[in-house]
């Protein structure tokens, strides 16, 4: 069982369908349903009893600790955030709450889960974060792709609360052993 969060929005139900085809372990997927979050993503899934829907906010502890209780996942893939540029611009305030709050709450829920586990399932267990390669700022034509190693020159509010997001995932680890890891996807489309 994989708790997936964000997972009725484009990558997020693209990685539910593809893991449940493919690997076919449960998924208990959380997201908020906001402007990026459809249902519909997912209909391919009604009926699917692999698959558990729970519309809610990764920002809403009671739920996060409910579920992780519950269900007793072996790795958490965090898709939630605010992700259009455009709208960070306008409306910082969302990407904060969401981006930089809800991956705290997130991460708190995720520790406390992860600390009571007996020292096998400690170890198997993963916290996987997907990030945006925004967080290094602006690529221009003639530069060589980013790494890993690039320093962190976020330009918008939304790659600000994402840089702000993967270092929190990066404290979490450093201070408290959690085990996680961060991808930094480029921009996806289809």
């Amino acid at each position: 069982m994989i708790l997936v969060t964000g997972g009725a929005g484009f990558i997020g139900s693209n990685f539910v369908l593809d893991w449940l085809s493919g690997v076919g372990e449960p998924v208990v997927n959380v997201d908020k349903l906001t402007y990026a979050g459809n249902r519909a993503n997912l209909a391919a899934l009604e009926g699917d009893v692999r698959h558990r829907f729970v519309q809610g906010d990764i920002g809403d502890r009671a739920l996060m600790d409910s579920l992780l209780a519950e269900h007793r996942p072996r790795a958490i893939v965090n898709f939630a955030a605010e992700s259009h540029v455009d709208r960070s611009i306008h409306g910082p305030g969302d990407f904060i709450r969401s981006n930089v709050n809800g991956t705290f709450t997130l991460l708190e829920a995720a520790r406390g889960y992860w600390s009571a586990l007996e020292a096998d399932a400690q170890a198997a267990f993963r916290f996987l974060h997907v990030s945006t390669d925004e967080v290094y700022g602006t690529l221009s034509p003639d530069a060589p792709a980013f790494t890993e190693e690039h320093v962190y020159e976020p330009n918008s509010p939304y790659s600000a609360s994402k840089a702000a997001s993967d270092h929190l995932v990066r404290a979490w680890h450093h201070t408290y052993g959690l085990p996680v890891l961060t991808t930094n996807c480029s921009n996806n489309y289809g």
